[in-house]
């Protein structure tokens, strides 16, 4: 089996470049998989498409994720992190090109599941390598550093795609263009990254197994109910937050929706990074009420038509999310056994990804039948109700235990 080395090629040396290209090359990579969101609306007028068709490409973003992170969740244990990361760049590159090229459905549905492949390779290569490429004296903020390229990447995609949608020219072509410029960028980023895994022979790349152990359940069953809330918010803010701007609040600028959402991956960030002192029981239950709180303000939003108030949900929302989520991987990573970490850690993902991609099927299909307004006011209805139950749960559990 291949041995890991926490520093292999630049431990003395004390640079820092490595550690902020590797975040270049997270960011750049996340950025590919949320740059469609403002374009759905135009890709809906384009090829004749309703709702509940926009959230099924939506969602096959997911499939890409969860095939990668069961598949080859391990594999930059083994064949190093460089490859992986290459190995991303390039699904990402490729899903900007099925994006280019698209005349119809079919490279819209390859397009997502590729982003998705892409999300799932890089999102723990890319944190393992940051945090293993962190010079000593940097090495406390690698996780934070990987925290903000994450969801840095994340935001700035539906920002970068609705400013230049809204303002340059061929506004389903150049979003895509400038993304394969950047990928190149960080591509070459990786060639000079060092490789900090040592690999030997044989290397055995095999499929990631996702069990619970009953030892675990009591922190990863509230952790996962409250990740489920958090990421279907995110599902729903990418998949379909532009339609019902232009819908509901009569808004048609396209830069304008991709700035929502980036304000929800930028309040996301900044619940994770706030919270980092915070323990884990106490920040979950906190996240999940004050997600509540920012569900009741969308929900308040879709029924007066308020623009501000879609933005300050927005905002109190990725506050909610973020500290969630941060809670909910800390919860879960304390409370497991450190050889089965890893294992509980993907089948929390997994839980995580499904919840961004049915519930916005879901949406899709009510809108249809009932109007984008019910649609949206009984999600974030049922998401409130969803993230309640986890802050009940988790302030209960401690006390079970103790009987």
């Amino acid at each position: 089996m291949p041995t890991i080395t926490a520093r292999a090629d630049q431990p003395a040396n004390g640079r820092i470049w490595p550690l902020l290209a590797a975040a270049a090359v997270f960011a750049v990579t996340m950025v590919g998989t949320t740059l469609p969101t403002p374009l759905y609306r135009l890709y809906q007028h384009r090829f004749g498409f309703g709702s509940v068709t926009t959230t099924v490409v939506f969602a096959t973003y997911a499939v890409g994720v969860i095939a990668a992170l069961l598949v080859c969740g391990r594999w930059s244990d083994q064949v190093g992190r460089r490859p992986m990361l290459l190995a991303a760049v390039l699904l990402s590159a490729l899903s900007a090109v099925a994006f280019l090229l698209a005349g119809g459905l079919p490279l819209l549905f390859v397009g997502r599941v590729l982003s998705g492949l892409s999300a799932g390779v890089i999102t723990g290569t890319a944190t393992a390598a940051i945090v293993e490429l962190a010079p000593p004296r940097h090495s406390s903020a690698a996780p934070l550093v990987a925290t903000v390229a994450n969801m840095g990447g994340l935001g700035c995609g539906p920002l970068l795609a609705g400013i230049l949608a809204q303002y340059a020219q061929r506004p389903l072509w150049t979003p895509f263009a400038v993304d394969l410029g950047l990928l190149a960028v960080v591509g070459v980023l990786v060639r000079l990254l060092p490789e900090t895994v040592r690999v030997s022979s044989p290397v055995r790349l095999r499929p990631q197994t996702v069990r619970v152990p009953r030892s675990a359940r009591g922190a990863f069953v509230p952790a996962a109910i409250a990740g489920f809330a958090g990421f279907a918010t995110l599902g729903l803010f990418t998949a379909v937050s532009p339609t019902f701007m232009a819908q509901l609040l009569g808004e048609n600028n396209i830069a304008l929706s991709g700035l929502v959402v980036f304000v929800l991956f930028a309040a996301s960030a900044a619940g994770q990074i706030t919270t980092v002192r915070v323990r884990g029981r106490r920040a979950l239950a906190a996240g999940c009420v004050v997600l509540t709180g920012g569900m009741i303000l969308v929900a308040a939003a879709m029924l007066a038509g308020s623009l501000l108030l879609l933005v300050v949900g927005a905002v109190v929302t990725g506050i909610g999310q973020g500290m969630g989520f941060r809670a909910a991987v800390t919860m879960v990573s304390e409370q497991s056994e450190p050889q089965r970490r890893g294992e509980i850690t993907s089948a929390l993902f997994v839980v995580l990804y499904v919840a961004i991609s049915v519930p916005v099927v879901g949406v899709g299909v009510l809108a249809q039948a009932a109007g984008l307004q019910t649609a949206g006011v009984v999600f974030a209805v049922c998401v409130g109700v969803v993230a309640l139950i986890a802050a009940v749960l988790v302030t209960r559990e401690p006390a079970q235990r103790r009987r």
